[in-house]
């Protein structure tokens, strides 16, 4: 072959080699969106991997050191976490609150909720996480901490939100309002994004707030503006928080706090009681010990310096730094893909919790719940069976609509009180992801808040235990789910177990009004007068107008409780009966039902895997315990007798009994049951009537 032939061929061919070579080495693109899970937190991120890690980690970072502030080996974790990291400006500050009618100025933002809470980070700026650290601590404290006063609340999250971490230390200590925010622009320049602000100057300028009067004073949401808390207020409250913990007087502090807040004890009492001195001692104290932290003052005339290069941080006072408690190799954080709908449907989500954002959220959040890309119903199929195993029933993928948008706009059904659109949407969301503990839950709060606003019975009180335990099998750890339970079994007249789950979500949640209240309703059915009063007459005075109000009223019914042992309600109500109906929820009750058969080892494809619950009115005639903990109960009803079977008596589910008895002898039942032929079945609940 002719040479001025071949050359060419072999010059594409030589030029091919690099591409051959590199090719294989290009990384593989990044899905648009993901889903980290650490320990115990959920970041969702459009950032990638490296960046949700990082989102994670810090977190996770931060909540250790809480712990070590604390002196706590654990925290708890009470009501869900979900950080949404965006990597852009645009995105970050079109679901950002609005201050003024324009968008907040601080890159991050908490959002507490009734059922969970959110976190939005802006991570074009740079540390974005510092700029929630003190509302982060205020949640770990409500969640950690016994009731405490306003000043040490806030001067604890103040300290916190110092707060600087990295992958090897933390600092901890510095004057939290000196650092200016700092952030990138476009090309990458270091920007000065607000002025710096010290507490250290107001403390050392102005006539401080006596201590008598500082441990008085209630907080002032208003008092906060973008993030800032450049008042008297905050630097004090922060300073007296910094003598006590470098001091190590945070068990002083307890004790004051139970003389004050249990014991009633004046606080200037409480105050010699608990740290040995009077409030002018304790006051000089505090006031000796800032004016000896010089480098406070140092870290503020070098913030003021005309030439300063911003990148570099001034001198910050008396600093902890210690290695961090969690390094990334010590953190668990997995990653997967998160499905496009459900990030607009999350994103939408936060809007709608916003007021000035919420038309907007729920137009995107409709059109979704119509709509659903092919891509993202096989990213659900295929994650859900991850989730839930190899054996798993498949999302169908004819679906028509996104889950989550379904389950979102559920939610807020039910906060706007529009229970029958609720329950709608739940149905909807249950046939997409018949396995989202959410929607049992979301069910469960439905009924509750159902019957308050029409002063009614709670409707299906069986079914909704069963579902409270399951969604407690998923998180242990939901202080709401506990409260929702014990006003359940409260409501069934199971008095000591409702006393028991109220107490495991006070445990979990101290501070939650609420809870005492019903913990006081428990108390009032089972007769326990004294206690009822003397926690009723401390929550008359709540700061919650609602728990103040129905305390009150509750007060007011408790000589004709004593008298006359009636039932508890609000004064000119009754209380009705909710219609029992046939709801788009029972998906769930069914394949709840092949769950349970599944786990006692039926074979597929037997009838038990599709038995649904039924119930029967009748004598429970003799109960048969010869093979406990397996029990047989024979129920006598117009319709015939039936053996109904429980496997394990003492976890059967019983409304109006705290305990099984094997002696009960005719007795008026309901029991709910899966029939296995025409005279017995399997036994799921017991109500004694």
């Amino acid at each position: 072959m002719p040479m001025s032939r071949i050359r060419p061929k072999l010059a594409l061919l030589l030029a091919a080699v690099p591409l051959l070579i590199l090719c294989p080495l290009l990384p593989a693109a990044e899905p648009p969106w993901l889903e980290l899970h650490s320990t115990h937190y959920t970041v969702i991120t459009d950032a990638g991997e490296k960046r949700g890690r990082e989102v994670a980690l810090r977190f996770e970072q931060m909540r250790s050191v809480f712990a070590i502030l604390l002196s706590k080996e654990r925290l708890n974790e009470s009501r869900p976490l979900t950080i949404l990291a965006l990597k852009s400006d645009k995105s970050y500050y079109q679901v950002a609150p609005l201050h003024q009618g324009q968008p907040i100025g601080v890159p991050g933002f908490f959002l507490p909720g009734e059922d969970q809470d959110f976190i939005v980070l802006n991570l074009f700026e740079a540390e974005p996480w510092r700029a929630v650290a003190h509302d982060f601590a205020v949640r770990l404290l409500t969640y950690n901490y016994p009731p405490a006063q306003a000043w040490f609340d806030e001067g604890l999250a103040e300290y916190f939100s110092s707060i600087r971490i990295d992958n090897r230390q933390v600092e901890l200590g510095a004057d939290p309002e000196l650092q200016p925010t700092m952030s990138e622009d476009l090309v990458g320049n270091q920007r000065e994004t607000q002025p710096p602000k010290s507490l250290t100057e107001l403390l050392g300028a102005q006539t401080w707030i006596s201590l008598p009067d500082l441990f008085t004073l209630k907080h002032d949401p208003s008092t906060k503006n973008e993030g800032t808390h450049h008042t008297l207020y905050y630097a004090e409250s922060w300073m007296v928080i910094h003598y006590l913990l470098h001091q190590k007087k945070l068990p002083e502090t307890g004790a004051y706090f139970g003389l004050v807040l249990n014991q009633h004890v004046p606080i200037e009492d409480a105050i010699k009681q608990a740290y040995g001195m009077n409030s002018l001692q304790l006051e000089q104290a505090v006031k000796d010990y800032f004016h000896a932290q010089t480098d406070l003052q140092l870290a503020v005339d070098a913030s003021r310096q005309t030439n300063r290069d911003p990148t570099n941080a001034a001198p910050s006072g008396e600093i902890d730094r210690f290695p961090v408690p969690v390094a990334l190799d010590d953190s668990t954080i997995t990653a997967r893909p998160y499905p496009e709908g459900d990030a607009r449907a999350l994103y939408a989500g936060i809007q709608i919790r916003i007021p000035e954002r919420r038309e907007l959220g729920l137009k995107t959040l409709n059109e979704l719940a119509t709509t659903q890309t092919e891509a993202d119903k096989k990213l659900e199929v295929k994650q859900q069976s991850k989730r839930v195993g190899e054996d798993a029933e498949q999302l169908p993928t004819d679906a028509i609509g996104n889950a989550l948008s379904h389950r979102i706009l559920a939610w807020d059904h039910i906060e706007h009180g529009e229970f029958q659109e609720a329950f709608n949407e739940m149905g909807d969301a249950a046939s997409l992801n018949q396995r989202d503990m959410w929607v049992r839950y979301y069910l469960c709060f439905a009924k509750y808040r159902m019957a308050q606003a029409k002063h009614a019975e709670m409707m299906g009180l069986a079914n909704m235990m069963l579902d409270l335990r399951a969604v407690l099998e998923w998180n242990p750890e939901m202080a709401d789910a506990y409260d929702l339970l014990a006003v359940a079994h409260n409501a069934g007249g199971g008095s000591t177990a409702a006393m028991q789950s109220e107490r495991a979500a006070i445990g979990l949640s101290p501070r939650d009004e609420r809870y005492y209240l019903h913990l006081a309703e428990i108390y009032v059915s089972g007769k326990k007068w004294e206690a009822a009063g003397a926690l009723l007459d401390r929550l008359k005075s709540s700061d919650n107008p609602q728990v103040a109000t129905s305390a009150r009223d509750l007060i007011a019914q408790l000589s004709s409780q004593k008298k006359y042992g009636l039932a508890t309600s609000s004064p000119g109500t009754t209380q009705p009966k909710l219609e029992e109906q046939k709801t788009p929820f029972d998906v769930l009750d069914e394949e709840a039902a092949k769950r349970d058969a599944a786990e006692k080892g039926d074979q597929p494809g037997s009838p038990s895997d599709a038995r649904t619950t039924k119930f029967i009115k009748g004598r429970l005639v003799a109960v048969d315990c010869s093979k406990a903990p397996a029990a047989v109960l024979t129920v006598r009803s117009e319709a015939g007798t039936l053996k109904l079977r429980a496997a394990d008596y003492k976890s059967l589910l019983l409304i109006g009994a705290d305990d099984f008895s094997c002696d009960w002898r005719d007795r008026q039942v309901t029991a709910n049951y899966k029939p296995r032929g025409g005279t017995d079945g399997d036994l799921v609940s017991l109500e004694m009537r």
